[in-house]
């Protein structure tokens, strides 16, 4: 069963609580065929985020080149289907599990509206920080951009995950990130180093760090996941590199830690 730090990340930065359903990419849940049995509920999807720490060495001027193009807002900046969030903040509370409403239709629908009109504010208040906000020291949308095209679907559809999935190995943004003191020796004047902590969903995201490998070829890019634990079982001993495609899913049949 997964560790429980493996919780940390609930909380958004920020008070932007729409990060947590639509920009973290969660995604919207359709309602099944129209049945006079059951009424359609959404159904939340679980999420393990693993702990991650990610070490970046080299000529000092390049990583601090690297540094510079990794800070970022930490946001994805979809188009969101505000019109789809509505409904799906009203059909829980039009027609609950139990059939019993605490609230009427009437007031569902005020309350759907009002829930609607945060996210859109949210989004846009988001939106504006794009430009000038630094404050996460790891933004892979500022590395590995989302296309614009991508973008334009939302976070929900098939083909954003998709991309995400390919390109970053995670359909997640990353949470958390921070950025961490150094452990170079100091006597090493002509190199740098840069060390970032950070929380992914369900696994560590390698395919990114395979491509920014290839874009940055002149500096060392180490990640270590830490998975639940590890101390017991020696895993986060040799890591530090693991191939692209090798997540929790693949450590945990060497022991890691089981995703949830």
């Amino acid at each position: 069963m997964p560790s429980k730090s493996l919780k940390e990340p609930a909380a958004i930065p920020d008070g932007a609580a729409w990060l947590d359903g639509v920009e973290q990419g969660r995604g919207r849940h359709h309602p099944e065929p129209d049945s006079p049995e059951r009424v359609w509920q959404p159904t939340p999807e679980p999420v393990d985020w693993l702990h991650n720490t990610l070490t970046v060495t080299g000529p000092a001027e390049r990583v601090e080149d690297f540094r510079a193009a990794a800070a970022g807002p930490g946001v994805i900046p979809w188009v969101l289907d505000l019109a789809g969030l509505e409904e799906e903040f009203l059909l829980p509370m039009a027609a609950p599990q139990d059939g019993v409403r605490a609230i009427s239709l009437t007031g569902a629908k005020i309350l759907a509206r009002r829930l609607r009109d945060a996210v859109a504010l949210n989004h846009q208040r988001a939106l504006a920080r794009i430009a000038h906000d630094r404050s996460c020291p790891f933004d892979l949308h500022r590395l590995l951009p989302v296309p614009a095209a991508i973008l334009a679907l939302g976070p929900e559809e098939g083909a954003s995950r998709d991309w995400l999935r390919a390109h970053w190995g995670v359909t997640r943004p990353l949470r958390h990130a921070e950025a961490l003191p150094a452990t170079l020796d100091g006597r090493r004047k002509r190199m740098g180093q840069f060390r970032v902590a950070f929380w992914s969903a369900d696994w560590s995201p390698w395919a990114a760090l395979a491509r920014l490998r290839r874009a940055w070829p002149d500096i060392s890019l180490e990640l270590q996941p830490h998975y639940p634990n590890a101390a017991q079982a020696g895993e986060d001993k040799g890591h530090g590199a693991m191939p692209e495609g090798t997540g929790r899913k693949d450590g945990a049949r060497v022991g890691a830690g089981r995703r949830g």
